[in-house]
């Protein structure tokens, strides 16, 4: 036997195939990684509505930060926290249940925080005011005449126009009998560890206009970029069954070249 083919059998020899229980291991190991990224460093998110357009657009898959906006923790002491600033588009768990197939289900949204503890708020025309200053429209604003028969007085005379809750109006009971606590001077005064959110599409965004507060303990974090924008009709991505599902991926499928965004492809948000 030559000495070539001596090495080659010795190497045969010396590999150790993967057993079924290690290759369970190794797919284990995978997951639990996945798993914790996921859970504690960052998350998908699809944005089904036009609440933020043109910020962002129904149809943006985009990547949730986790950690910045999270509360510090001991056992990542060189990790960077801070509080959330006016002016951060922030996902948080919306705080009144949503009934989902007939289950009340806390929902994850997006929207601009406006109001951190303390601030004043009213809004007068349309406009913004924080603390008595008049704040800019957000670049991305989609203006609606106001003369517009669809719009709710109070989206734009806010708290002056109270919010009364009709039916699919989005405005709850408990927001409604509440909110007047908070008026003072005609202006909103958002309470401790309470932020006050809206959409950048001010006048077809549910927001905090229709149901109060966000705790503070309610924040997830930051969207941080589009990694794939897909088009879709405002509404499209919430239909829930088996049936629409298979239809939506039949849909991509078909149209994933011609209908993907490719120029928002990691467009950073802010």
């Amino acid at each position: 036997m030559t000495k070539a083919k001596t090495q080659g059998a010795a190497e045969k020899e010396a590999r150790v195939e993967e057993t079924p229980f290690e290759f369970i291991a190794s797919i284990c190991s995978v997951l639990v990684v996945g798993l914790f990224i996921l859970t504690f460093i960052a998350q998908n998110m699809v944005i089904p509505s036009g609440s933020m357009e043109n910020t962002l657009l129904v149809g943006d898959h985009v990547l949730v930060g986790h950690i910045t906006l999270s509360p510090p923790s001991k056992w990542m002491p060189f990790v960077y926290y801070r509080e959330p600033k006016r002016g951060d588009i922030i996902v948080f768990k919306k705080p009144v249940p949503d009934d989902v197939n007939g289950q009340p289900k806390y929902l994850d949204l997006v929207k601009r925080l406006i109001g951190l503890p303390g601030d004043h708020i009213h809004l007068h025309d349309g406009v913004v005011y924080i603390n008595g200053v008049a704040q800019p429209f957000p670049k991305t604003w989609l203006n609606v005449p106001p003369d517009n028969p669809n719009i709710l007085p109070f989206l734009d005379e806010f708290p002056a126009v109270p919010p009364v809750p009709e039916p699919g109006s989005y405005i709850t009971n408990a927001w409604a009998e509440e909110f007047s606590t908070h008026v003072v001077n005609g202006d909103l005064v958002v309470p401790p560890g309470k932020y006050f959110m809206m959409g950048d599409n001010r006048h077809d965004s549910a927001d905090s206009r229709f149901w109060g507060f966000v705790p503070r303990a309610n924040i997830i974090g930051r969207p941080l970029f589009n990694y794939w924008s897909f088009k879709a009709q405002d509404g499209r991505l919430e239909q829930t069954g088996i049936g629409n599902q298979v239809a939506w991926m039949a849909h991509v499928a078909l149209h994933f070249f011609t209908d993907t965004r490719w120029s928002r492809t990691f467009h950073v948000i802010h």
